[in-house]
């Protein structure tokens, strides 16, 4: 199992005391970045959210990604997602930003896309729309395009019923072999299929707990042996995410845990995220779920649905994803924690968590793109 960090710009209540807050918050998750390269993660996925107040201000990752390729040396860097809609973002210009992170990053990109997951969000760029489903189409008939764009020397253009281009070059084709790996940002059964038979990786944003994965790997890994890639290759892959707090004691990362204001990400995750299942309990915006406490904390570790504790606590919590089928488990780092314990985390995953089980040091995604490109 690969490794990865997730960032996302957030800011929660502390421009309320902080006027440089949202420039500090963009500001410390780049060096978050930087420390996972330098700790042996493999991967860096950056959001893009529009309109999100509190819980995500990184908006243009394509610019936040450029910085990164050049402030790092081995991590791959991900959008998670571009949002490639046409009313978004326009298919082309996605491409393009696509190829050119893959020459800055030196063949280090991986491209993750999706539909959005909230109605507040993508429905501000769609007036007189309603229903989220209306994004389905215009996501289907889109991504298959990408890899024309990027292989064929003309691209033959498109005309569909969202959008449309003539015969054009579209520069600069991609750095090395083929193309950057293909993702997907999933939240149903349904989708982790149709990633799978399309040949994408997952970006499993909605798996909340271990348990989770049994369903999400009988429905993707059937799918993905029968694949029609709509890529130059299959990118069998699924990445989960996990909140993730390590420190050099059980207690000490508790502390950490019950300070960090995990309750208000969570509640504005489903403010906005309106299209996740909302589970049992999750109360309606603005009602907010209650302050974790130490025993709620200890509740959430006992039942798998965050990693916390001591690195050998961290590192047994990380196997069962592992045992579980998780090709990658990517880490979301709660802001509320401060920014020291937040590096001491990354630093302790890196020296006693990624030796014990990622012991390979080629990426997986790599491989693949490498095979493609012969």
């Amino acid at each position: 199992m690969e490794f990865g960090l997730f960032v996302q710009g957030y800011l929660g209540k502390r421009a309320e005391t902080d006027p440089l807050a949202e420039h500090k918050a963009l500001m410390e998750e780049t060096e978050y970045v930087i420390q996972a390269d330098r700790s042996g993660f493999k991967y860096a996925w950056a959001s893009e959210h529009h309109f999100l107040e509190e819980y995500s201000h990184l908006s243009a990752n394509d610019v936040f990604l450029g910085y990164l390729a050049h402030a790092t040396e081995r991590i791959h860097l991900g959008s998670g997602i571009f949002n490639p809609l046409a009313p978004v973002n326009h298919p082309v210009k996605v491409a393009e930003k696509v190829a050119m992170l893959d020459h800055l990053s030196q063949g280090r990109f991986e491209f993750g896309s999706g539909r959005g997951a909230g109605s507040h969000e993508i429905l501000g760029f769609m007036p007189g729309i309603t229903d989220m489903n209306h994004t389905k189409e215009i996501w289907e008939e889109t991504i298959a395009e990408f890899p024309k764009m990027w292989l064929q020397d003309e691209y033959v253009g498109f005309q569909g019923k969202h959008w449309s281009l003539p015969p054009r070059k579209v520069l600069p084709k991609p750095y090395g072999p083929a193309h950057p790996p293909m993702w997907y940002a999933a939240g149903s059964p349904s989708s982790y299929a149709m990633a799978g038979k399309k040949g994408l990786g997952v970006l499993g944003f909605s798996v909340q707990k271990v348990s989770d994965m049994e369903w999400v790997l009988d429905s993707y890994k059937s799918a993905v042996k029968e694949a029609k890639a709509v890529g130059a290759f299959v990118n069998d892959n699924v990445m989960v995410t996990s909140t993730a707090i390590c420190a050099e004691t059980h207690e000490r990362a508790v502390e950490i845990a019950v300070s960090g204001g995990l309750n208000y990400l969570q509640s504005l995750l489903f403010r906005y995220h309106d299209t996740f299942p909302r589970p049992d309990g999750v109360p309606e915006w603005p009602e907010l779920l209650p302050e974790y406490t130490a025993e709620i904390i200890e509740l959430l570790i006992a039942e798998e649905l965050m990693i916390c504790g001591d690195p050998g606590e961290v590192l047994r919590q990380c196997k069962r994803w592992e045992q579980a089928g998780a090709d990658q488990l990517s880490f979301g780092l709660p802001i509320g924690v401060s920014y020291e314990d937040t590096m001491t985390t990354i630093r302790l995953i890196g020296e006693h968590v990624i030796p014990q089980i990622d012991t390979d040091p080629i990426h997986r995604t790599t491989r693949f793109r490498e095979s493609a490109g012969r």
